[in-house]
């Protein structure tokens, strides 16, 4: 089933901020919060929806891989929705006991410890038209957070370890009543963690990561043009209270050729020829991609005549076999014409009966009339 755009579903514009995203997601969720439409079906689709559309659209990095790759750059990412009312309220009991004032009415259960996947990242890349054409395994360099290796990512001063939260006794929460509701959120001295440290790391001051650079060798396939994008798994940022790292997108900017247009994966160029080839024919070479062939130029060939040379083209991105070249010819007009050569150019024309000097009274002079 088609997964409808998270904007439309809560009805802001591409270039919302996060606040009205935000306010936008209250909206909807206050009208079908499922303790406000008891056994309401369509309700409880609308809220997931809803939430599906806030959980991705207020997180900075998800939103630009989905306005850059839509749901499918999404689902490498591991996120497919939320599956149980339960879900959301994990994720955003906070947001419920702001505008409800007491959780939404129901109690959030989260754990001590929430893993978090990793930030994805970009990587532009410039590649010649001959490596788009047939593919190259091109070294990269990426500036990127690691997990840190002095406290391998648990923030504590090595020799120390994180204690535990007295503000909330290490559950991660706190929690209040008010009428006839528990109300748990996310405990502010730990934010979630059950632990918290008393001696930072020095090395990362306690963020449990480093800014590192790294070399990567990607390997690009024959057929790629600009804006193709190939995922590295793995190779984003790393995840949060043992999450999985992110991905990493290269996102390919082919440079044009000197000869070659290209047009999806066929391949365009301008081929000139003189006047005796085109009234004539003659048997012309001209450069593919790959080495030169021979071209067979017919007797009478005009000016914007167009030959296509099969396979001699882009090698399909997916699956097997390759676009076409294909061949412009033009007409040179000859110049600097030697005494013969314009001797013999008025014979022909006397022979063919051609005025080559317009006299008074011809078409030009008519149509003035």
């Amino acid at each position: 089933m088609t997964k409808q755009d998270y904007y439309e579903v809560l009805g802001v514009d591409r270039s919302a901020s996060q606040t009205n995203v935000k306010k936008a997601y209250r909206k909807l969720a206050m009208q079908y919060h499922p303790d406000k439409n008891p056994g309401s079906k369509e309700a409880e689709e609308k809220f997931k929806e809803a939430s599906d559309a806030y959980e991705v659209l207020h997180d900075n990095e998800k939103r630009k891989i989905y306005d850059q790759f839509g749901h499918e750059g999404l689902s490498g990412r591991g996120f497919s929705g939320f599956s149980t009312f339960d879900d959301i309220f994990q994720s955003f009991g906070d947001i419920f006991e702001d505008f409800f004032g007491l959780g939404g009415g129901r109690s959030t259960q989260r754990g001590r410890s929430h893993a978090t996947q990793g930030a994805d990242l970009r990587y532009d890349i410039q590649i010649e038209f001959e490596d788009a054409a047939f593919g190259k395994d091109s070294d990269i360099e990426v500036e990127k957070y690691i997990t840190c290796i002095t406290c391998n990512g648990n923030r504590a001063k090595p020799g120390t370890e994180p204690v535990t939260c007295p503000g909330c006794q290490g559950r991660g929460q706190v929690t209040r009543s008010q009428g006839f509701f528990s109300i748990s959120t996310t405990c502010g001295t730990c934010r979630g963690a059950g632990r918290v440290i008393r001696e930072a790391c020095p090395s990362c001051q306690g963020s449990g990561r480093s800014l590192r650079k790294k070399e990567l060798t990607v390997k690009i396939p024959a057929g790629v043009d600009t804006g193709s994008h190939l995922r590295l798994r793995g190779e984003g940022e790393p995840g949060e209270n043992g999450g999985p790292p992110g991905d990493l997108y290269v996102v390919m900017n082919v440079k044009p050729h000197k000869f070659f247009e290209r047009h999806e994966d066929d391949l365009a160029c301008q081929i000139p020829i003189t006047f005796p080839q085109a009234a004539l024919g003659a048997e012309i070479r001209i450069p593919t991609l790959v080495n030169d062939i021979k071209l067979t130029i017919p007797k009478g060939t005009q000016t914007g005549s167009v030959f296509r040379i099969p396979d001699a083209g882009i090698k399909h991105l997916r699956g097997p076999g390759k676009g076409d070249q294909i061949v412009l010819v033009v007409v040179e007009t000859p110049t600097n014409l030697t005494k013969r050569e314009e001797e013999l150019l008025r014979e022909m024309a006397k022979i063919r009966d051609t005025r080559v000097e317009e006299k008074k009274g011809g078409f030009f002079e008519r149509i003035r009339i």
